[in-house]
């Protein structure tokens, strides 16, 4: 029997015009604090921002949300990220702040009998639910 996983996570947004308040969702973190495990996905599509603002610099994003990446996979290069457990580093990453990538609220989730893939399969089931675009409903013809 496997173990069940208990973890919290939150969803990047790119906002790429704060004023106007409009988001779209680009990425998960997700963090369980008795396994130690950190992982985070991430997603851009471009049409999708540009419909949001024309003048997007997807570039900038990408650029943003790599370096956050990096931040989890090894707990950054120098200063206070480096400095950190893993749980506070969770908790600096899930605050408020204005920039062109936010984070959401923090959610908690459970999974009671995990798959193979254990937490890393959650994080797939998370973006599918909180990133991908979703597929078009079909209607009878």
């Amino acid at each position: 029997m496997t173990a069940s996983i208990d973890y919290q996570y939150f969803v990047w947004r790119a906002v790429p015009r704060p004023e106007r308040e409009e988001f779209l969702n680009v990425g998960v973190v997700v963090y369980c604090e008795d396994s130690g495990e950190f992982l985070c996905g991430y997603e851009v599509n471009d049409d999708r921002l540009r419909s949001l603002d024309p003048g997007v610099d997807l570039d900038a994003l990408r650029d943003a949300l790599e370096n956050l990446s990096g931040l989890i996979r090894d707990g950054g290069s120098a200063g206070m990220a480096r400095a950190r457990r893993r749980g506070a580093l969770f908790g600096w990453l899930a605050a408020p702040r204005s920039t062109l990538v936010q984070p959401g609220p923090v959610h908690g989730g459970h999974v009671a009998e995990p798959g193979p893939d254990g937490l890393a399969g959650e994080l797939d089931r998370l973006m599918a639910r909180h990133v991908a675009v979703p597929a078009a409903p079909k209607y009878p013809e």
